[in-house]
């Protein structure tokens, strides 16, 4: 076991599973879990904003997904992530059933590990994700995956930065995108064309209609990668879910407005609302 700082929080770190096929987790806090599953765009540091006030409210385990960070690869679509993800969660957590919390991909990710394993888990918070992309989203991927095949994840990362934040916030923000940007270079690139594919091609809409879980859909008022009407048609889809807007957010409203992600996330979870600063 080794451990790492972020946002002002010790977490410790482990590896659940065998070689090559291990899932990195995170943790710290204590409380009921609950898993942080990040963008395909950034890392872990995504929820470096909300982490301290999570994790005095819950046990929050923040993961690797597979092929970022620490955890290993899982070949075989966004289905192998996932249950990728499941499988390293019973290992961790045992018979608990942890909330699963996702963001853009990490919400696709957590939304079909609830679908194929509903027995692992025992709530969803969706932020900025959805059921399946319409023709253009599908030709972004592609296009996406086929450039940064030819020259690299630097070829895309103008257009990653923008996915994930407005430019009025990018200008307000140079630190903090630059960090991202260098977050996103890191990425393996197989891995970031590979999730590409997935999303260019997945549909999860007649498989959302039958999942009973309670959910909370979020979605940032100004997201262009994943926008508003893809949170609507699946908050439509689910049988138990609530969905809220986030004003002047657009793809990680975790690190733009971070008071008002908690205070929608700890209403849903039953928790007081606490302050991200304090």
């Amino acid at each position: 076991m080794s451990s790492i700082s972020l946002g002002g929080c010790t977490l410790q770190t482990r590896r659940f599973g065998t070689d090559g096929s291990a899932l990195c987790l995170h943790s710290c806090g204590d409380g009921p879990p609950l898993v942080l599953l990040h963008s395909l765009l950034a890392d872990r540091a995504s929820f470096e904003r909300v982490l301290p006030a999570l994790s005095r409210r819950f046990r929050v385990l923040l993961a690797d997904l597979p092929g970022f960070g620490a955890s290993d690869p899982a070949p075989g679509g966004l289905q192998a992530v996932a249950d990728r993800v499941a499988a390293g969660l019973g290992l961790a957590l045992g018979d608990t059933r942890p909330t699963l919390l996702g963001n853009g991909y990490g919400g696709f990710v957590a939304l079909l590990t609830a679908i194929r394993h509903p027995d692992r888990v025992r709530s969803l918070v969706l932020a900025d994700c959805g059921a399946a992309f319409d023709p253009p989203g599908r030709a972004a991927f592609v296009g996406m995956a086929r450039a940064a095949g030819a020259s690299g994840l630097q070829a895309v990362a103008d257009v990653a930065m923008r996915r994930l934040f407005a430019p009025e916030f990018q200008a307000r923000n140079p630190d903090l995108i630059e960090r991202c940007r260098q977050r996103f270079l890191a990425t393996a690139a197989q891995t970031f064309q590979d999730a590409c594919a997935a999303l260019s091609t997945l549909d999860l809409r007649e498989a959302a209609s039958g999942l009973k879980l309670p959910t909370l859909v979020l979605v940032g008022e100004h997201d262009e990668a994943t926008p508003p009407a893809m949170a609507r048609e699946l908050a439509g889809l689910l049988p138990d879910a609530r969905l809220r807007v986030l004003e002047g957010c657009a793809h990680v409203p975790q690190l733009q407005a971070p008071e008002a992600f908690l205070a929608e996330v700890e209403a849903f979870l039953g928790q007081p609302a606490a302050s991200a600063g304090a």
